[in-house]
């Protein structure tokens, strides 16, 4: 797959590693000299301009990208790229820090695929991590939001489907993925799920009962 990352600060540059460690194609796009300069050493094709200027983001190859994931730490900027990334038929995947009001987050939701909150994510890897690397704990990183770990049943109607069709209850999302007796992973939008597969799940709190109904019925 061809992912572009806009944005080679610390959330972009550690997905760009991910994906690449994946076997993915990722371009680069900053308007940082010295952040391109970076990604370049890393060994990452790159585009040195703004993320929110539709010619670089083509220049970057956005026409043919799988996926676009905006990481820069200007939400604007972030969302100008996603609405380029829809139009040229992307998945995309927005950065907003966690001080925005819930407001602002419904009103970008809405036209996006995928929020994510560094922060928040950071937590749970840090609590994780804390707990000895053990995905199958419940951390509660908010008093409203937890994560759990599940696994796709055989009759699960998550089955046969990728990630980036999953439409899951509220605001959950999938925090990582692995197949059956596999370490888990950063999941990725075109990955199809199998019958025991193991996914971590970020949800609201009065939301868990209706995820795991979604992803691993009692009937499965």
């Amino acid at each position: 797959m061809k992912f572009v990352i806009v944005g080679y600060g610390r959330v972009g540059s550690r997905t760009a590693r991910i994906m690449a460690e994946e076997g993915h194609d990722v371009v680069v796009v900053d308007d940082d000299s010295e952040r391109t300069d970076r990604a370049e050493r890393d060994g990452f094709e790159t585009v040195r301009g703004g993320g929110d200027d539709e010619a670089v983001l083509v220049d970057a190859g956005i026409d043919t990208a799988d996926a676009i994931g905006a990481f820069t730490p200007d939400l604007n900027v972030n969302f100008a790229a996603c609405m380029v990334g829809k139009h040229h038929d992307c998945r995309t995947v927005l950065r907003i820090d966690e001080d925005y009001r819930e407001d602002i987050y419904e009103r970008y939701a809405e036209d996006v695929d995928d929020i994510i909150y560094p922060e928040r994510l950071g937590a749970a890897g840090a609590k994780t991590a804390m707990l000895g690397g053990d995905f199958n704990v419940v951390a509660d990183l908010a008093t409203n939001l937890q994560l759990t770990v599940l696994e796709i049943g055989d009759d699960s109607p998550a089955v046969g489907k990728r990630m980036s069709e999953l439409d899951l209850p509220g605001d959950a999302r999938i925090y990582a993925h692995g197949r059956r007796r596999e370490s888990l992973t950063l999941p990725l939008p075109g990955t199809e799920l199998e019958a025991g597969d193991e996914v971590a799940v970020i949800a609201e709190t009065d939301r868990a009962d209706d995820v795991r109904e979604t992803l691993s019925p009692a009937s499965a």
